[in-house]
């Protein structure tokens, strides 16, 4: 190929390229910068046969509800659980796949003193339901993960990546007694 004909091979590959990173950059842009700006909802039902690293048959059951607004950097949620075979302890938001343990992002509730301060109580009743709001000050990590505390947008990013879940923990099964993964369906 002459020296000519490869300059213009060069210059139109220059040329796309700057065209796809500039389609990028609008795309981006039109949605927030990335994973979209508007308010969506997340809704899962929680059970033994989630749980990690082995399912469990238990009848305990439950369900959460997430509002997650993006611009305003908050998550509103809703835990509900009933027929737990043990007594509630806490509750959680993980950073974690589907089958896979993963280390605490936020405490949903706990009764156990653990949590950071203004952690709710969870209810003791059975069926319980707790409710609040989280923003960045809640996100304490899973550092060891990536996940550092006060990074609302990472826990965000994983969340989007239906790679977080939500779990009860009780005094029969203090690792889980239900669970499911989040996973963000946006509502558009």
């Amino acid at each position: 190929m002459n020296r000519l004909k490869q300059w213009g091979v060069l210059a139109t590959a220059a040329s796309l390229g700057a065209v796809g990173v500039a389609a990028f950059a609008v795309a981006a842009s039109a949605d927030g910068g990335g994973g979209g700006s508007k308010p969506f909802t997340i809704t899962e039902r929680l059970s033994g046969f989630h749980e990690t690293p082995l399912a469990l048959s238990t009848s305990g059951q439950g369900s959460i509800r997430l509002r997650i607004d993006p611009q305003a950097g908050t998550i509103a949620y809703t835990v509900r659980y009933a027929n737990l075979e043990g007594a509630v302890t806490q509750s959680h938001i993980h950073f974690g796949s589907p089958s896979q343990t993963g280390g605490v992002s936020v405490f949903l509730c706990s009764n156990l003193s653990n949590g950071p301060a203004g952690t709710p109580a969870c209810p003791t009743t059975n069926p319980g339901e707790v409710s609040g709001v989280l923003d960045s000050s809640d996100v304490i990590g899973p550092a060891a993960q990536g996940i550092t505390a006060g990074q609302f947008s990472e826990l965000l990013a994983a969340i989007r990546a239906d790679s977080t879940y939500a779990n009860v923990h009780s005094t029969l099964y203090p690792a889980g007694e239900i669970r499911n993964q989040l996973s963000a369906h946006e509502d558009h």
